[in-house]
């Protein structure tokens, strides 16, 4: 009994003098750009961040980037160094503070925007993350690709009269919100905006959308027949390969 008494005591004296792992909290910085535009931020409801242990799919963190879509001369027209600060403490993003006792390789999923399903993308890669070691300032940037297209007219499954002329409208923005003009930093007179329709599935007519006086806005009239309608509209730029797209259905009586 003396034995396992002394045995124990010295399993315990081993435990205190040796150097046990301790959690550390490490810190990870995600952030979400539009691809050619800035940040995805609390003005268009933010990007879902996902943060994975790669080898287990154990959720380690988890949230939305929440902030400004940052400082547009500084993202789009000024020339940057390497290394050079693109983000502030008011630029969007997600702070993980994740406790880690070994490095652990992850994976980092963004989803945005979130808040806008037909436009909403996933964007991911991965990394190794060190206890105590942080990945702070930029960080993390995701890049996310595409425009947000949201018809605005005809409205779904609106009845419209065969004798009216039928208006075709919808909004079109950057991925992070940011206004689309005729000779802007975004520019509309770059990017193709049109209008497909099709009639009982068979495509009828594809029609060019112009760029109206109201920021984002894109527009044009057409005749049509009776039928069942489906409206597709899209948008493609092919300098930065950004694509987006809207679909509904009308009806014309």
């Amino acid at each position: 009994m003396k034995k396992w008494y002394i045995y124990l005591l010295v399993l315990v004296g081993l435990q205190i003098g040796s150097p046990n792992l301790q959690a550390q909290e490490t810190e990870l910085m995600v952030r979400v750009q539009s691809k050619d535009a800035k940040f995805i931020g609390s003005s268009i409801g933010g990007a879902k961040i996902l943060i994975k242990n790669a080898e287990t799919g154990e959720l380690l963190a988890s949230g939305m980037t929440s902030g400004s879509t940052g400082d547009t001369g500084l993202i789009m027209e000024q020339a940057h160094n390497r290394n050079q600060r693109l983000t502030d403490e008011n630029t969007a993003g997600f702070l993980a503070k994740i406790k880690l006792e070994e490095p652990v390789f992850v994976t980092v999923e963004a989803y945005a925007p979130y808040n806008k399903k037909q436009a909403r993308v996933m964007s991911s890669t991965q990394l190794w993350l060190l206890p105590g070691k942080h990945i702070t300032g930029d960080g993390l940037i995701l890049e996310a690709p595409g425009f947000v297209v949201d018809i605005l007219s005809p409205q779904t499954h609106e009845r419209i009269n065969s004798a009216s002329q039928i208006e075709i409208e919808a909004n079109v923005v950057m991925i992070c919100g940011c206004p689309i003009t005729p000779g802007g930093i975004w520019d509309a007179n770059q990017y193709e905006i049109k209008a497909v329709l099709s009639r009982e599935g068979s495509k009828i007519s594809e029609i060019k959308l112009e760029a109206k006086e109201k920021p984002s806005t894109f527009s044009a009239e057409t005749n049509l027949e009776r039928g069942n309608y489906e409206l597709l509209i899209y948008a493609y730029d092919p300098v930065s390969g950004n694509t987006g797209v809207d679909r509904t259905n009308f009806i014309v009586n």
